[in-house]
């Protein structure tokens, strides 16, 4: 599969480097030619390119910045995503958003009806849900965002078998039954829903609507800039990345790809002949899972936060997304915090920790020390226990220039 791709990589960018002028540019500065686009090496060749330059790029040669590899009668949409950031969907590119094997992943196809609750104005979300659902067979309901009380009686008059929907405005809709006076999960007939992710107790939260409503649940990885870039396939955590990216995870600072095990940028690189980006950086975090032959990326943890929040102590990178598992997996541990310094000429590292009432603290504070380890490979300098922390501090705290 992985050949196969780098062969589609260099037809789309031949072409791409005679249409796209900033395709053109970015190969040419890199020193790379199409034809040279072989393997995760040579594409590590090419410097990240951050979503930022994008916006600076449409903004000087509008509307597409100079990536649309396609004729301009060949677009068939136009989303306007936020930025904002102009996107073509181009004619002809069927599933252009990869949902449809998501989909069919989660087994989801003819006979199922589908509440859409993502938003159908401007933005890709709610179309590009519904491209995929419909190449599945099943028959979508086009709700989109907004007035619950309608959506809520939508799922019961309209046998809902599935919703896609935000996870808090997937509870709004299943609270709203209930108020309504039903009782679930007897009373609906809903199996499954697509919810969107959240960073802290992602997983358990999801089991206990599992367990509540009587569902199945399931997420992507996706962006407004390619659509799926994984999906969850096989009960495995995390995200199988999508036949038509190409993903590596990269040091936020070099932009070198990082070896299996180690958190960093989501770095992707499509195979949409019209929109081709290459060596896009999502800013989002996360660790390889494992790698196709050819080095790239087969599947991703679930994202550990925002390449903006990591603080880098020791040359290796701290996210909050380690802090709040580390809080998660330590019984008695309510809260915790890592705050790096440079007292001196060694960055040390300073754990913060809350416990709950009546917890034992000296068991915790070994316990929390040995899981950051585990979690970041750094071994904490200092483990300090307070009486609180304020529920908008950071979780990563950089002190390195202070003092």
């Amino acid at each position: 599969m992985s050949t196969d791709r780098f062969a589609r990589l260099r037809d789309i960018h031949h072409r791409a480097h005679d249409l796209a002028p900033a395709i053109r540019a970015i190969l040419d500065g890199a020193g790379v030619a199409p034809s040279a686009l072989d393997g995760s090496e040579a594409l590590a060749r090419i410097p990240v390119f951050k979503k930022e330059r994008m916006i600076d790029l449409q903004r000087e040669r509008p509307p597409f910045g100079g990536f649309l590899a396609a004729e301009e009668s060949d677009i068939e949409r136009i989303f306007v995503s936020p930025g904002p950031i102009n996107e073509p969907q181009i004619r002809g590119e069927s599933d252009h958003f990869g949902f449809a094997g998501a989909f069919a992943a989660a087994g989801i196809g003819r006979g199922d009806r589908v509440l859409n609750t993502w938003s159908y104005h401007l933005v890709p979300a709610g179309l590009a849900l519904d491209d995929g659902l419909r190449a599945t067979g099943a028959a979508v309901i086009p709700s989109g965002t907004g007035n619950s009380e309608m959506q809520a009686k939508l799922v019961l008059d309209l046998d809902v078998t599935c919703i896609c929907a935000a996870t808090a405005f997937f509870v709004t809709l299943a609270e709203t039954i209930e108020a309504m006076g039903r009782s679930l999960p007897e009373q609906w007939s809903v199996k499954s829903a697509l919810l969107g992710g959240e960073f802290g107790d992602w997983m358990g939260k999801r089991k206990r609507l599992e367990a509540r409503y009587g569902i199945r649940t399931f997420s992507v990885y996706a962006t407004a800039d390619f659509g799926i870039i994984g999906f969850e396939s096989d009960g495995e955590e995390g995200y199988e990345i999508h036949q038509d990216r190409i993903v590596q995870i990269c040091d936020p600072v070099s932009g070198a790809p990082l070896p299996p095990g180690e958190p960093g940028e989501i770095v992707v690189t499509t195979l949409n002949a019209g929109w081709p980006l290459i060596r896009f950086g999502t800013g989002d975090v996360a660790i390889a899972r494992s790698l196709h032959a050819d080095g790239t990326v087969a599947r991703i943890s679930m994202l550990q936060g925002r390449v903006g929040q990591a603080v880098k102590a020791r040359e290796i990178f701290v996210y909050p997304r380690q802090l709040e598992d580390l809080a998660i997996s330590v019984p008695g541990l309510a809260r915790a915090q890592a705050v790096v310094a440079r007292p001196g000429h060694r960055e040390e590292i300073t754990l913060n920790l809350v416990t709950a009432e009546g917890a034992d603290v000296d068991a915790i504070r070994r316990l929390a020390a040995d899981r950051f380890r585990e979690l970041s490979r750094l071994k904490a300098d200092h483990v300090e226990v307070l009486a609180a922390i304020p529920d908008d501090a950071p979780l990563v705290v950089d002190r390195k220039d202070v003092g």
